[in-house]
């Protein structure tokens, strides 16, 4: 589990097509703390650590991931937001995130707001819902919903957040991985299942 808090960004080093799987080296600063079968959030993928030598870590993208994410997006030196997972002594900065993204978003608009940023991202209508002031989890970072559409919404952006992640890096049209709030996606199931009883 993970809290969408990011620690870092890793760099995309390689990356290795292996008939329908992807393997990516990245490097960071706390590869020499990782070990091999360790999760790690990767722009809010959940990943497997597969190996690691001097020149990084290893981790592998299936088919499924490939198509439910923005990996396949992914070049040589670009930056990704990691999390490792979140210790069972550790605090909870942000929110329940599980590293399974739901869909893929599209920026729509940027605005700077001198000082800060909002950000407005598309999404398909049935991938999930949110509310306002509610938490999404964008590229693996735990944000805080403004204005929530059927097919939308939008987010604020802090200066920290704009600088220590690679929300700065993206422009109008990009893909990002989205992770719905898991209260949310409970409710909408259990709100489904209520309309289906009463048919």
């Amino acid at each position: 589990m993970f809290t969408g808090i990011i620690e870092q960004q890793a760099k995309v080093e390689e990356i290795v097509k292996d008939q329908s799987n992807v393997h990516f080296r990245l490097s960071s600063l706390f590869q020499n703390e990782l070990k091999v079968d360790q999760s790690v959030a990767h722009n809010g993928v959940c990943l497997t650590v597969t190996k690691i030598d001097n020149n990084g870590y290893w981790v592998t993208a299936i088919d499924e991931t490939l198509q439910r994410t923005n990996l396949n997006h992914w070049h040589v030196n670009d930056l990704v937001n990691v999390e490792r997972c979140m210790p069972a002594h550790g605090r909870f900065d942000g929110h329940i995130v599980q590293g399974h993204v739901d869909c893929v978003g599209t920026v729509d608009e940027i605005h700077d707001l001198d000082g800060s940023w909002m950000i407005f991202i598309a999404h398909p209508q049935d991938a999930g819902i949110t509310v306002n002031k509610g938490s999404i989890c964008v590229n693996g970072i735990s944000l805080t919903v403004v204005d929530s559409f059927p097919d939308a919404f939008s987010v604020a952006i802090i200066p920290y957040t704009w600088e220590h992640t690679n929300l700065s890096k993206l422009k109008t049209g990009d893909a990002v991985n989205l992770e719905f709030d898991i209260l949310g996606k409970y409710l909408k199931k259990f709100s489904v299942s209520l309309q289906i009883s009463k048919k």
